[in-house]
């Protein structure tokens, strides 16, 4: 458990890092142990080993700049959600078609939770989410799939209720792709039809729809 807990630590001081970068431009060690707040040894360990690996260049002045690898590891996370986006696509439509209600897709980001697809309710009183959305993760049904709660994956899908916004209920199932979650699908709309419980009038339809776009990431 120590180790986790170092290591956890040790990841968000680098996070830090590159967020200091990435809000200031280049800048000095210095300008680093300034703008973290880490001590100068620290900061120093950390920036050699991002740059070690790509996430960090560092100019013959000694000055530190992102490294071109982030520019890599952003394409390739543009490529996965629109792989994800692309796949789950029938299956959405066909869930919202069936329930009525609008549906969405989701995937964790930073420790929240964003929106890739969203395709509305047919009904005037609809839930509205726009695709690049970063949400909460810790209110609403999708969140919870996203943070892989035991209960919630053991029972393949979970429910909210308000949680996010008044007059709103929703059901999440999450998707998976070689045994781990990688979105959450949900379906949502205004309590008057989906009612305090809507895991009794959509948790099977969500479900089954997940299912569906987990077999297409195979």
């Amino acid at each position: 458990m120590r180790d986790s807990v170092q290591g956890a630590g040790s990841l968000g001081k680098a996070i830090s890092v590159l967020d200091s970068l990435a809000q200031a431009g280049p800048l000095s060690l210095a300008g680093l142990v300034e703008r973290t707040g880490l001590p100068r040894a620290t900061t120093y360990r950390l920036a050699t080993a991002l740059a070690a690996h790509g996430l960090v260049e560092k100019d013959a002045g000694s000055t530190y700049r992102l490294g071109g690898r982030l520019v890599e590891l952003g394409r390739l996370a543009g490529q996965r959600r629109l792989g994800l986006a692309q796949a789950a696509g029938p299956a959405l439509e066909k869930l919202r078609d069936r329930t009525g209600e609008s549906v969405q897709l989701f995937v964790s980001e930073g420790g929240r939770r964003v929106c890739i697809v969203s395709l509305e309710s047919p009904h005037s009183l609809r839930t509205i989410v726009a695709v690049g959305a970063s949400l909460p993760m810790d209110k609403g049904s999708a969140g919870r799939v996203l943070s892989g709660e035991p209960d919630v994956l053991a029972r393949g899908w979970t429910e909210s209720v308000e949680e996010r916004e008044l007059g709103v209920a929703s059901v999440s199932a999450p998707v998976y792709l070689d045994g781990a979650v990688v979105a959450a699908l949900s379906v949502s709309g205004p309590i008057e039809r989906t009612t305090r419980s809507p895991g009794e009038l959509y948790a099977s339809l969500a479900v089954e729809a997940a299912r569906e776009v987990s077999a297409s990431l195979r």
